[in-house]
């Protein structure tokens, strides 16, 4: 059940304009593409990460007894902000927030030097709902209007409806976002869909890329060799303010140019290209019917038809023309 929630991509550029649009200050995401505890300890300070994985449906996923790795902490969810996941498509924001809220340096939920200013209405928030359960921490999240609004401002305009998804009785891969955070000297998994937070031992900020590399690799060893899809990014501070406390322009100019990317490509998702595209096809086939009439017309049909066979064969027989897009 979505209620009211939209499905959104794993992409740094979405989550990093998401916690600008919720008032969090000077944070944003990185992408990783490798386990390596150096290449995410380069980015401190670092203050969790979120890891996207198909959601298993060949075995039980939440267990009430004991995880499959680490020990449930029931008496954790009191004192760090851990929610209940109640809706199945926020489950993106829900874990953005399970590390945003555990980090705010002025609610005292944060370790010293390490915390970020989430902004007067997630610090509110943040304050009105820890002194309910998780459940109900999960309920409040669903039904804030405020995180509902700028986590659907980032949903991918979607015209077409796959009815054969409908008819087909195969069913749909399903994906999951769950976070993980040092905190108060723990490193914490945090999954809504688990009964509690999960403790992966002792761990300080500065010993939290190595180990929590080490629980990655652990949970993605346990799918088959031909599981790929996988996506990891890291809440970090924001790149430009350290580029700027040390001088470095170029770098400065990089993550400007990589926030303008971002804007961009964000502002394309919220739109419908449908009638634009028809419009540029109308256009075309007006062209070529002005250069020979429906012979020329035919021909390049024909020919558009025989491309289209080929890339169909070379697919079949392994030849590439087949990239896959994930989203979350």
């Amino acid at each position: 059940m979505s209620g009211g929630w939209n499905t959104i991509e794993s992409d740094a550029g979405v989550f990093t304009f998401l916690l600008n649009n919720l008032g969090a200050k000077d944070v944003q995401f990185e992408e990783l593409l490798t386990l390596e505890p150096e290449v995410l300890a380069e980015l401190h300070p670092v203050y969790g990460v979120i890891f996207l994985f198909k959601y298993p449906t060949d075995a039980p996923y939440a267990a009430t007894d004991k995880p499959l790795d680490g020990t449930f902490d029931h008496e954790a969810a009191e004192r760090i902000f851990f929610a209940a996941q109640t809706i199945q498509n926020a489950c993106g924001t829900q874990a953005l927030l399970s590390v945003l809220l555990n980090k705010d340096k002025e609610g005292g939920s944060s370790e010293s030097g390490t915390g970020i200013d989430i902004g007067t209405p997630l610090r509110e928030f943040r304050e009105f709902t820890m002194v309910l359960p998780p459940e109900f921490r999960g309920e409040a999240l669903s039904n804030s209007e405020l995180i509902r609004d700028v986590h659907n401002s980032f949903a991918k305009s979607s015209p077409f409806v796959d009815e054969t998804q409908r008819t087909s009785g195969e069913a749909e891969d399903a994906f999951h976002f769950i976070a993980y955070t040092p905190i108060n000297g723990t490193l914490y998994e945090l999954d809504g869909l688990q009964p509690a937070p999960i403790s992966h031992g002792a761990c300080a900020a500065d010993e939290f890329p190595a180990k929590v590399m080490e629980v990655l690799q652990r949970r993605i060893a346990r799918y088959d060799m031909s599981e790929i899809r996988f996506n990891l990014m890291a809440m970090v501070r924001d790149l430009r303010v350290r580029a700027r406390e040390i001088g470095d322009a170029e770098a400065l100019e990089r993550e400007e140019q990589k926030r303008r990317d971002w804007q961009f490509e964000n502002a394309l998702r919220r739109h419908n290209f449908v009638g634009f595209a028809g419009a540029v096809l109308k256009g075309v086939v007006e062209d070529k019917l002005a250069e020979g009439g429906d012979a020329a017309y035919e021909k390049w049909i024909e020919e558009a038809k025989a491309k289209t066979r080929q890339r169909l064969e070379n697919k079949r027989k392994g030849g590439g023309d087949g990239d896959v897009e994930m989203g979350g």
